[in-house]
């Protein structure tokens, strides 16, 4: 009898510090997301991730990236990426149900994982702290996050955040870094064209960067830029 109390202490105990490990990993993803609410990331989980990648190959390999502020992006860049990532940002509150509800049907039909339904809210929560498993405690995870982005931040911001670190090539992040690599001109100055070109790559960016006469990324930039006129942004 008294080894099984034993036992159930030891129990308690490792769970009780199980939970306070859980609780300051919170914390730590909370304290950052309040310091980035008013600075800007200096790198992302998911950076650091392709940086090693790359230097595996070639140990002096960098990543091209340059912060831009919200009101100098250009404003079709940021049409474009609603039409193609998140249809109802402004409007959600970080989890679109019914896209998530849409991408598990499709994937139910189609026997695989071929559809994500996450929002830009949930990509900014991966990239900024998450790696790219699919497991369903990294799921979890990402929702947490998700949450407290949208209760920290608000959508302008957060926005403006995701433009300024998302993948766009094998070494290039954010939109000012992407502008440049592919048009040679600045974020700010992104044409309607351009601006639909660059968000039909982002479900795959390291490809179309080496496959930029991709007649499916011509037509679905062409659908991209037919839909923006609509798009509400922050």
């Amino acid at each position: 009898m008294k080894a099984l109390k034993l036992a159930g202490r030891g129990l308690m105990v490792l769970l009780a510090g199980a939970l306070l490990f859980v609780l300051a990993i919170q914390f730590w993803f909370f304290a950052h997301i309040l310091f980035w609410s008013g600075y800007p990331p200096s790198s992302t989980s998911f950076m650091n991730a392709r940086l090693a990648t790359l230097r595996a190959k070639d140990p002096k390999a960098k990543l091209v990236q340059h912060w831009i502020d919200y009101p100098k992006i250009s404003v079709n860049l940021k049409r474009a990426i609603i039409v193609a990532e998140d249809a109802k940002f402004i409007d959600h509150e970080g989890f679109d149900w019914e896209g998530i509800q849409r991408a598990m049907d499709k994937n139910q039909r189609a026997g695989k994982a071929v559809a994500g339904g996450s929002t830009i809210t949930q990509q900014l929560a991966k990239n900024l702290f998450l790696s790219g498993s699919r497991s369903f405690v990294r799921k979890a995870q990402e929702a947490v996050i998700a949450a407290m982005l949208e209760a920290v931040m608000d959508k302008r911001r957060i926005f403006e955040i995701y433009l300024n670190v998302v993948e766009w090539g094998e070494s290039s992040f954010g939109a000012e870094a992407a502008a440049r690599h592919y048009f040679g001109v600045s974020a700010s100055q992104l044409s309607p064209e351009q601006a639909a070109r660059l968000a039909a790559m982002l479900p795959r960016p390291s490809f179309y960067d080496k496959n930029r006469n991709s007649a499916y990324l011509e037509k679905y930039a062409a659908t991209i830029l037919a839909r923006m006129p609509q798009a509400q942004v922050p």
